[in-house]
């Protein structure tokens, strides 16, 4: 397979004067804005990947009045920490992209759900806010802005949760259906999106769709920033087109003796080194919402999944019981293999579990703890034998 060269890219922290932009974007219909999405392929940039022009188009459809826009802030996915800069650097991009998808599906009201940690930005933002609500509101746009802190929980991260605890209720997955672009946030239809997603929104109206488009491949359009951390000589973060393998990656962040890439933190994949050169970081590979976490030779691979495992264990919410039980008892087998007090073919048993939680569980945390879990007892197994 011929192998493109790693392409590093600037849209997202691209100085533009978002008044132009905004002011392009109330003049379009909410069609035009939803088609300008479609065209440019954009997924969410949470990892989820779901068609951002869709899931505009299913909640413009409710006609219901009240409509809400939600930006995912929370971040809590270990080793993503590239929200946070966008939002300290550029927060008038994420403002921008919620406002043009307040005028997409006919919403005058946008929540940002910001992660605890993050509360110390909260005094700039305030600033940057109001100054943003008196430009929209000068362009003719009605929609304003509120900020909710979460309060360090993972499992609020899920798009359910984090509305149960805007709500001031347990932070807990809900059924579905209903999906939130009919019942989301207050029981009102909402588009819940990534701060990533809703920055290049604003881009693709600043730029149009084609230029966004060009970057990446058929099934992953565009740029991604990337959260880079681990045994790297130049961790930090990057805005690098989709498409490329994880050894383009390595190439470019390795020390020269990498020997496994986690992509998508701790509910993503372990992607062992003698598969770098065929795996694709998009959405037709390995997709991440933006943790790449790079390990040496120096690394134990038991060492990683046990800090997994017990960071799932603690953080599940404990509402189902394939969740709930299910870490803990992934958790205490692979200290059992480690310890010799059952034999290494109990692992086969605990892939089982893992494979059952997927489908069993009730939301993506329990359904993705088999991704680590599998990918990491897979490839690495000797490491959890000896």
């Amino acid at each position: 397979m011929e192998q493109k060269a790693l392409t590093k890219v600037g849209l997202i922290f691209e100085k533009i004067d978002p008044q132009e932009v905004l002011q392009k974007a109330y003049k379009m219909t909410s069609n035009e804005i939803i088609q300008a999405m479609l065209d440019s392929g954009l997924k969410g940039r949470g990892g989820a990947g779901f068609p951002t022009g869709l899931k505009w188009k299913y909640t413009a459809a409710e006609k219901e009045p009240d409509k809400y826009i939600v930006c995912n802030a929370d971040e809590g996915e270990p080793g993503t920490f590239k929200d946070r800069e966008i939002l300290e650097k550029v927060s008038v991009k994420v403002h921008g992209g919620m406002a043009i998808a307040g005028k997409a599906i006919g919403a005058k009201k946008g929540i940002v759900y910001l992660r605890g940690e993050y509360r110390y930005m909260l005094p700039q933002i305030m600033i940057e806010l109001s100054a943003f609500h008196k430009m929209i509101h000068d362009i003719g746009f009605d929609f304003n802005i509120e900020y909710r802190m979460g309060s360090g929980a993972y499992i609020c991260g899920e798009e359910s949760a984090l509305f149960e605890s805007i709500e001031g209720k347990r932070g807990e997955p809900r059924n579905k259906p209903p999906y939130p672009t009919v019942s989301g946030v207050f029981g009102k239809p909402t588009s819940i999106n990534n701060v990533e997603t809703l920055v290049s929104a604003m881009m693709i109206i600043n730029h149009d769709a084609q230029k966004f488009s060009q970057y990446g491949t058929k099934d992953s359009r565009g740029s991604k920033v990337f959260s880079v951390s681990g045994d790297t000589p130049t961790p930090g973060i990057f805005e690098l087109e989709l498409g490329m393998t994880v050894q383009q990656f390595v190439n470019e962040f390795g020390d020269g003796d990498t020997k496994a890439v986690q992509v998508g933190g701790a509910s993503g994949f372990c992607v062992p080194r003698k598969k770098f050169a065929e795996t694709i970081i998009g959405f037709e590979g390995v997709p991440t919402g933006g943790s790449m976490k790079l390990f040496n030779s120096s690394r134990s691979m038991y060492n990683v999944l046990h800090n997994y495992l017990d960071f799932f264990t603690e953080e599940s919410c404990g509402q189902c019981t394939p969740c709930r039980v299910g870490c803990q008892q992934l958790l205490k087998g692979i200290e059992k293999v480690k310890k010799h007090e059952v034999k290494s073919t109990y692992l086969t048993e605990l892939t089982k579990l893992a494979d059952s939680m997927k489908i069993a569980a009730k939301c993506g945390l329990g359904q993705s703890v088999g991704n680590a879990f599998k990918s990491i007892v897979g490839n690495f197994r000797e490491e959890i034998i000896y």
